[in-house]
């Protein structure tokens, strides 16, 4: 009988330590750091496909956003942050809040679908936004753009999803060399970031979006392939975004794969590692 008391006794102090770890990895995401794959290229050069990030959750506040969602629809799980927070939605506040900066990274819960999204921000409450052949105009003033030469980046598949690359010049096959337009954007408030242009399109040029109070303008820094403020929610973009939806602000890249899986060593991109995000 001591025999298998021991052997009890050892399982549920595994068991045990299994719920304490998972409890303690719990806190430590809802409260101080996300971590977060980038899934698409949205937001090239600043952030590639493969990419991963810690978010900063104490940058804003805390809101029901901050609450994990856990999604994985191969194990049949999909556990929303309204299922574990949602009594607190809906005031659009926060605890211990504080206001994003213009040019922040920031992950957000999408208003409708509840997935997360990262972007920049453009444009805070109360701005008028107008895009003008390309040009972002924040309160009727041309952002200051300077050109920066190209980005180049391989005509191949990119990260578990598979996705290939859009190229300004114009189709390209497999191997070969796809190239943006590179340009420096300055916001108002002095904060650069590289921008990517692939050619004309609707998103080029829109009407004047006024950003409402508790809400936010997002753009993607690939301007041509990101689906954000520019479009309305029902037409498959992000609309303007209420304060509590912020999840956190992405401030620095620790691990970057290129590959289809981070297990493919050869595809690290060692260069990235532990790279400020600007």
């Amino acid at each position: 009988m001591a025999a298998k008391e021991k052997t009890d006794n050892a399982f549920v102090e595994t068991i045990k330590t299994i719920v304490y770890a998972l409890l303690i990895a719990g806190v430590f995401r809802t409260l101080f750091f996300q971590p977060f794959w980038i899934p698409s290229g949205s937001m090239k050069e600043t952030l590639l496909i493969g990419d991963f990030l810690f978010v900063n959750k104490m940058a804003y506040g805390y809101s029901y956003a901050s609450c994990p969602s856990i999604i994985a629809p191969r194990f049949g799980i999909e556990v929303d942050a309204k299922d574990i927070c949602g009594v607190f939605d809906g005031d659009n506040t926060r605890l211990f809040g504080s206001q994003p900066d213009r040019g922040d990274v920031v992950v957000f819960r999408h208003p409708v679908s509840g997935r997360d999204y990262i972007k920049r921000l453009i444009g805070l409450p109360g701005d008028k936004i107008q895009i003008t052949s390309g040009v972002i105009s924040i309160n009727g003033t041309p952002v200051k753009l300077r050109d920066d030469g190209e980005f180049e980046e391989a005509m191949a598949r990119q990260g578990p999803q598979g996705m290939r690359p859009r190229c300004e010049n114009g189709a390209v096959g497999e191997g070969g060399i796809c190239n943006k337009s590179r340009q420096i954007e300055t916001l108002p408030n002095g904060v650069e970031h590289a921008i990517l242009n692939i050619g004309n399109q609707a998103s080029d040029n829109t009407g004047i979006y006024t950003v409402p109070e508790g809400h936010y303008f997002f753009m993607g820094d690939n301007r041509d392939n990101s689906a954000d403020s520019r479009l309305a929610q029902q037409a498959g973009g992000v609309g303007f975004v209420p304060f509590e939806n912020l999840i956190g602000r992405a401030d620095r890249i620790v691990f970057s794969s290129a590959g289809r899986s981070m297990l493919f060593f050869w595809t690290w991109r060692g260069d990235r590692f532990f790279k400020a995000i600007k």
